[in-house]
């Protein structure tokens, strides 16, 4: 079945509805994305079409998170190679709506805030980035719950008093700290779904799959390939219960010259608190996660490594 492409909140709750209908479907999967897919997108896809009857993606590029309008411009617009690469995996509905279906009346005078959790890392680097993303992203997980849309008092074909279907949404691992901080949300102010996270897609060279990649000049591309270098470092370390070491980790990226880097640390995979000094000097132990930030000629680059022993 081809992918239907739907602009409006009460088009998507009502095509979402008749499939749930149709499929007597008893759960619901959400892609929340901006655009210019790519294979970790797909990979997005896939895992949310393979665990659903209904999948949603949702392409909306979120002017509140961006700090500068120049970056909010250049942000590359790809409707329909997206609906294209969604379509091969599956997916049911495509949901792009404008700006002004999305914040009625302009920007909205209420926001999520993304509190502690927010303001380190991206978030210190882009201050408002995080409450910008998790307004949007809480909006968009309300016109994706599954009942909506249904007729009062069903779900699908089912009686009165039947479960809601399931509702989940899928954030890729790569970026880790807004998987962290969308878990939080949901958790923290009670939305009845639940987070699914999908690990990092990397090419055959190790770079990390980004919408922005297709910013970097070949001699960029090459050089930003430090960062998974690094990373894979701190991997094989963590797994042989070694010392992380991360000043040689992080004096191999200082080494290349077309790499500015922002940040670079091992911290708590759930709080984002940096770990005990110990951990650089004495075998690791336990879980944690490493997370790099990098200009690469004039791109950003993010990425991370779940460590284990």
């Amino acid at each position: 079945m081809s992918i239907q492409l739907v602009t409006t909140v009460a088009g998507l709750k009502a095509e979402s509805a008749r499939l749930l209908r149709s499929r007597k479907g008893v759960s619901q999967g959400l892609v929340p994305t901006m655009g210019a897919l790519h294979e970790g997108h797909a990979a997005l896809a896939r895992t949310a079409v393979e665990q659903n009857d209904v999948v949603v993606a949702s392409i909306f590029v979120n002017p509140l998170q961006f700090g500068d309008a120049v970056d909010l411009d250049r942000y590359p617009r790809t409707l329909d190679a997206d609906l294209a690469l969604l379509e091969e995996q599956g997916v049911d509905l495509a949901f792009a709506p404008s700006v002004e279906e999305v914040y009625p009346g302009g920007e909205p005078l209420v926001r999520i805030t993304s509190g502690r959790l927010g303001e380190k890392w991206e978030g210190g680097s882009r201050p408002g980035h995080f409450d910008g993303a998790l307004t949007v992203v809480a909006k968009l997980l309300h016109y994706g719950m599954p009942a909506a849309g249904l007729p009062e008092g069903t779900v699908g074909d089912a009686p009165a008093g039947a479960a809601l279907p399931a509702y989940r949404a899928y954030f890729g691992q790569k970026d880790a700290q807004q998987l962290a901080l969308v878990r939080r949300m949901a958790a923290d102010l009670n939305f009845p779904v639940d987070i699914v996270g999908v690990p990092t897609v990397r090419s055959d060279d190790g770079l990390a799959l980004s919408s922005r990649n297709r910013f970097l000049s070949g001699e960029e591309r090459e050089a930003s390939l430090v960062l998974s270098r690094a990373l894979r470092l701190l991997e094989e370390r963590a797994n042989a219960h070694e010392p992380l070491d991360l000043d040689s980790a992080q004096a191999m990226i200082e080494s290349q010259p077309l790499v500015a880097l922002d940040y670079f640390d091992v911290v708590d995979p759930g709080t984002l608190e940096p770990l005990a000094e110990n951990c650089r000097e004495t075998p690791f132990r336990g879980e944690a996660l490493a997370l790099i930030a990098a200009k690469v000629g004039p791109v950003r680059l993010i990425d991370n490594m779940p460590l284990s022993s």
